[in-house]
């Protein structure tokens, strides 16, 4: 497994880009910057590469509908430049509570719009001269959708280092992670229950695959989770129980949250509901402690070594192949010595 970690999208990311030299020392291997209505993955992303020497730069996640497929293109060709090919693009749909409440742009088909950003991402590394025809885009934009019929297909005047740049994509439901597995160079979902995982995922992974395209090589899956190891690390479930109690209570509305679906797919379906309804209603104190133990713990390597070590175990058996783990602990050496741990445990 490939050992990686999220970069924190809110506060205090100079000082932890400037930590990062310790993790890579560490063995750290792959840095992933999010995106949310916070400053964008970009600028951050390309302060990392001119920062670090061979640690891997993604996206994680750079959502789509606030950007052109060509300009998301050239973003990566960009990245992945400077970088010297060190960079993988993760994007995703996002929702629309973010899409529609901070970017003001309809929140609509996402499986199709994301595999058609793909497609086109392809011609531009490819240096095609650019012409789509597709429900979402259409390059050059014509007289009858729109334009002044003066586009011509252009290609990218720069050469990419890469004319496939790996690409992951954060996926949940069963036609989008089918869509990813035939098409995608890795996956990433969220609260990865690895026991419970091929009750959610595993018919929409055997239908992708079914379809990929050998040239495309294993599929990739990158699971997140906190990270802390200790006899004494116990206090340190409390952001992780928040964490989920967030998601599966707040990222959405009743009857529209992705994340509240996948607490139902796992068996909770009785806690997802008294959950969101705590949440909802403001008692987010109450709404943690509801979320049932077993989901925390089993989403999160937290706890002594055996402990992380049989959920490695666990990980390893059900398809984990890269680890994007949050260390949590206070103490600026413990998290990076937890990650240099994580490493030699993975080999």
């Amino acid at each position: 497994m490939k050992v990686g970690m999220p970069l924190e999208y809110s506060g205090g990311f100079l000082q932890t880009v400037d930590d990062l030299v310790d993790y890579e020392q560490a063995g750290l291997q792959i840095v992933f910057v999010p995106e949310v209505y916070s400053f964008d993955a970009v600028s951050q992303l390309g302060y990392i590469a001119a920062k670090t020497e061979t640690l891997e730069i993604a996206s994680g996640i750079m959502q789509l509908y606030s950007r052109t497929p060509t300009l998301t293109a050239m973003t990566a060709a960009g990245l992945d430049y400077v970088s010297g090919g060190r960079f993988t693009l993760g994007i995703g749909a996002s929702g629309p509570q973010v899409v529609e409440g901070f970017h003001g742009v309809p929140y609509q088909q996402p499986l199709v719009r994301i595999r058609e950003v793909i497609e086109i991402c392809h011609q531009v590394w490819r240096r095609d001269k650019v012409e789509y025809e597709g429900k979402h885009f259409t390059i050059p934009l014509t007289k009858e959708k729109g334009g002044t019929g003066l586009g011509k297909p252009l290609r990218l005047i720069n050469h990419p280092v890469r004319d496939r740049i790996p690409i992951m994509v954060a996926a949940l439901g069963e036609k989008s992670v089918a869509q990813v597995a035939a098409i995608a160079e890795a996956w990433e979902p969220i609260f990865y229950f690895p026991e419970r995982a091929h009750l959610v995922w595993g018919d929409s992974l055997e239908k992708g695959l079914a379809k990929r395209d050998p040239e495309l090589g294993q599929l990739d899956i990158v699971i997140g989770g906190g990270l802390a190891i200790g006899d004494d690390v116990e206090e340190l479930l409390a952001p992780a129980r928040d964490q989920l109690a967030l998601y599966i209570g707040g990222m959405g509305a009743r009857g529209k949250n992705f994340y509240n679906d996948l607490a139902i797919s796992y068996g909770y379906e009785q806690e997802a509901k008294i959950i969101q309804d705590l949440y909802l209603d403001g008692k987010k104190a109450e709404a943690a402690a509801a979320v049932p133990d077993e989901l925390v713990r089993s989403t999160n390597l937290i706890g002594p070594l055996e402990f992380v070590k049989e959920r490695l175990a666990a990980l390893a058996e059900n398809g984990a192949t890269t680890l994007n783990l949050k260390p949590l602990s206070n103490d600026p050496a413990r998290r990076v010595a937890d990650i240099s741990t994580i490493r030699d445990l993975v080999g």
